[in-house]
């Protein structure tokens, strides 16, 4: 089978010197939904952040074959979604119609297909009536709904998510994982949401110090107590 990520010891320091990964290997394969736990500081944003691109270690990193490098990253970015924590980092137009537009726009998409590619990403995450609206006088729930719809809006074959349900009350969390659980493709999901992970991932990368301590089935993981406790994620 095709793996949609491959990476191969990739190791990443930030310019003050903190080592945000060690010597990270992973596969992730079609269809899989995968989630990225640990402490705070354990790298998994970091992690996140180089699968399209954003920051890049002393390592190959491929999505569907292809090396994340300069000269690939529009491709890259077409084909991985990465959906931040904070959907004001993802915000930032009038309306938003031109938010979730940004992406197909900047891709060159004639448009019409730009308009359709808005429709069926607010139709994805059901906010379908609200082009016009303001993203800025939304719940954080709808906020959250439109960042997704920005990165679905070019059909990624991966979505990638930090922390989807931070900050929402149990209703709109539990709205938002029914959608999570709808949408087809590959997903990876950073969080410290273990219902979240029950409900929605079968597999769980742990993260701790930037190194990836464990990974495996999700029942195995979330029955090994030991496991959790020592880095953080059970009392």
């Amino acid at each position: 089978m095709d793996k949609v990520i491959e990476i191969k010891n990739l190791s990443f320091n930030y310019p003050d010197g903190h080592q945000g990964l060690i010597s990270v290997n992973l596969v992730v394969y079609p269809g899989e939904n995968v989630a990225v736990i640990g402490p705070n500081g354990a790298g998994k944003s970091t992690l996140l952040l180089h699968l399209n691109g954003i920051l890049r270690g002393n390592s190959t990193v491929k999505i569907c074959g292809l090396a994340v490098e300069e000269k690939k990253l529009k491709e890259i970015r077409k084909k991985v979604g990465l959906v931040f924590q904070n959907p004001e980092d993802q915000l930032f137009s009038l309306n938003v119609f031109d938010d979730v537009a940004f992406g197909p726009i900047n891709m060159g998409y004639a448009e019409s297909e730009v308009g359709q590619r808005v429709a069926q990403a607010l139709e994805w995450v059901e906010m379908g009536g609200y082009e016009q609206r303001s993203p800025h006088h939304l719940s954080v729930g709808e906020k959250k709904r439109i960042a997704i719809a920005t990165v679905l809006s070019l059909a990624p074959e991966v979505l990638v998510i930090d922390e989807p349900t931070s900050n929402l009350d149990p209703r709109s969390k539990w709205s938002l994982i029914e959608l999570l659980k709808q949408l087809p493709m590959t997903k990876i999901i950073a969080t410290h949401d273990l219902e979240l992970v029950r409900a929605l991932c079968g597999r769980i990368v742990v993260m701790d110090e930037g190194k990836i301590v464990a990974d495996g089935d999700k029942g195995d993981i979330l029955d090994d107590i030991r496991l959790l406790k020592t880095y953080g994620l059970a009392h």
